[in-house]
C-alpha cells in the first residue's frame, strides 16, 4: 500500500513561516544598528575594542562577529579590536574551576574591559547567569553594554543601555535573525569607519618633539 502523503506543512515550511513571522519586524531595529555601527566605528577608531559574549549557538554567533571586524565584511580596511570572551578556552576553563560558571565572562571583562570599550552579549533568553554577571562587571568598570536577546522584557535587557530584541519565542529563529543583525551591524560599521578614522588625524602638520633649525654655522636644536 502507498504511504498517504503529509498533508500538513513540512519542517522546512514550518520553520521559514516562524522566520518570516519574526522577520519583518525585524526591520524596526534599523536605527538601532545605524546608530550602534556609528558608534562602534568610532570607539573602535580611537583604539577602543569590543567584548562580546554568549552561550550555545550564541556563543558561535558572537564569534562570528568578531571574525567580521577582525578580518573584514566586504572591503579591505585595517583590522578592528574585538575580542570574543568565551573563545579564550584556558581563561575560561581556569575561571570556571576556580570561580564558578557564574564568573566566567565577568572575570575577563574586568581584566579586558576599559571606559572606552563596548560590551556586547548575546542570548536568545536573556537569562544566562553568566551573562547577567558579566553585564554587572561592565557596568563597575565603565563600559557601554549592549544586548542581542530574544523576547523582551528580560533581565538582560534590563541591565544593558540598548538591546536589539528579536521577538520569536523559537530560539533557533532568534539566533538566525542575530546572524542578520550581525551583518547589518558590520555593514554599518565599514560604513562609518573611513569618517572616524578621518576625526582622529590632526588638522595641519604634526611636528616631531625635536626639531633641528639649519642657517646658523652651527645647527641650534630646539625642543618643541
Amino acid at each position: 500500500m502507498a504511504a498517504t502523503p503529509a498533508t500538513g506543512p513540512t519542517v522546512l515550511e514550518d520553520h521559514l513561516a516562524r522566520l518570516a513571522a519574526a522577520l519583518l519586524p525585524l526591520r524596526a531595529a534599523e536605527r538601532l544598528l545605524a546608530r550602534w555601527g556609528g558608534e562602534l566605528a568610532d570607539r573602535l577608531a580611537a583604539g577602543g575594542r569590543l567584548l562580546v559574549a554568549g552561550n550555545g549557538g550564541s556563543a558561535a554567533e558572537a564569534q562570528h562577529l568578531t571574525a567580521e571586524l577582525v578580518g573584514k565584511l566586504r572591503h579591505d580596511r585595517q583590522p578592528l579590536s574585538a575580542i570574543a570572551l568565551h573563545a579564550e578556552t584556558s581563561a575560561l576553563t581556569a575561571i570556571g574551576n576556580d570561580y564558578g560558571y557564574d564568573e566566567i565572562f565577568a572575570r575577563q571583562v574586568r581584566a579586558h574591559g576599559r571606559p572606552d570599550d563596548l560590551l556586547l552579549l548575546m542570548s536568545t533568553s536573556g537569562t544566562s547567569t553568566n551573562l547577567l554577571t558579566a553585564a554587572d562587571a561592565a557596568h563597575h568598570t565603565g563600559l557601554r553594554t549592549w544586548a542581542f536577546t530574544g523576547p523582551t522584557p528580560n533581565p538582560l535587557a534590563d541591565l544593558c543601555h540598548d538591546t536589539l530584541a528579536v521577538d520569536s519565542p523559537d530560539s533557533q529563529v532568534v539566533q538566525e535573525l542575530h546572524l542578520v543583525a550581525v551583518h547589518v551591524l558590520c555593514e554599518y560599521v565599514e560604513q562609518a569607519l573611513p569618517a572616524a578614522l578621518a576625526a582622529r588625524v590632526p588638522a595641519g602638520d604634526v611636528r616631531a618633539g625635536v626639531e633641528v633649525v639649519l642657517g646658523d654655522p652651527d645647527p641650534e636644536v630646539q625642543a618643541r
